[in-house]
């Protein structure tokens, strides 16, 4: 018998919501006046995303290392622009996590910089007021996914424990890292598949 869950703990990108690339690249390179090619190499290859995820660059931090690497000026309300234009919420997962409020309290856990935990509600309005106050970014950990860090730091912000835990992901390397961690954990490939995951859990 499967053990009660007391938090489902989901994933942004690629769970609660639709994420593009290619949208972000394509509209931060408008916004500062670069090459797509340039924007594309600032954000993936320079190592600078990794150190926001990490909590190693605060949110100035980042946006400053930013324009370096794209010699301008990169403010705030365009990387939020930019990341906006990229998001999409997935309005059949954020159903689910809505009617688990009752049962299981819904947390979120992303692989991101503290710019993206001070943005989040305008970024993507439609997570709130479902996880107000239970949205966090990895880099508020210190750690990113899958470290064990991160799961077991979130909780504790979260006040839940590992074993009455439910992490939803859709990369396998952050599934099996929060089962590491002593977590449940679903990899997500559709709604159907969280639905089924969640009845298994009782959770339907």
């Amino acid at each position: 018998m499967n053990p009660a869950i007391r938090c489902v703990l989901f994933d942004l990108d690629g769970v609660l919501v639709d994420y593009d690339r290619d949208v972000r690249v394509g509209t931060l390179a408008r916004l500062t006046g670069r090459t797509s090619a340039a924007v594309r190499a600032a954000i993936y290859a320079s190592g600078i995303e990794e150190d926001a995820d990490a909590g190693v660059l605060d949110a100035q931090a980042y946006l400053d290392a930013l324009g370096r690497e794209l010699d301008t000026v990169v403010v705030a309300a365009d990387w939020t622009a930019a990341r906006r234009a990229a998001t999409r919420a997935r309005s059949e997962v954020l159903a689910l996590a809505a009617s688990l409020a009752d049962r299981a309290a819904p947390g979120l856990l992303t692989n991101n910089g503290w710019l993206m935990a001070q943005q989040l509600p305008a970024i993507v309005p439609e997570l709130f007021p479902l996880f107000a106050g239970r949205a966090f970014c990895a880099a508020q950990f210190g750690a990113a996914k899958p470290a064990e860090q991160a799961y077991l730091r979130c909780l504790q912000a979260l006040d839940a424990l590992p074993q009455a835990t439910l992490f939803v992901d859709d990369n396998p390397a952050n599934v099996e890292g929060a089962r590491a961690a002593g977590l449940h954990a679903h990899r997500f490939t559709d709604a159907a598949g969280l639905r089924q995951a969640l009845a298994g859990f009782g959770l339907s």
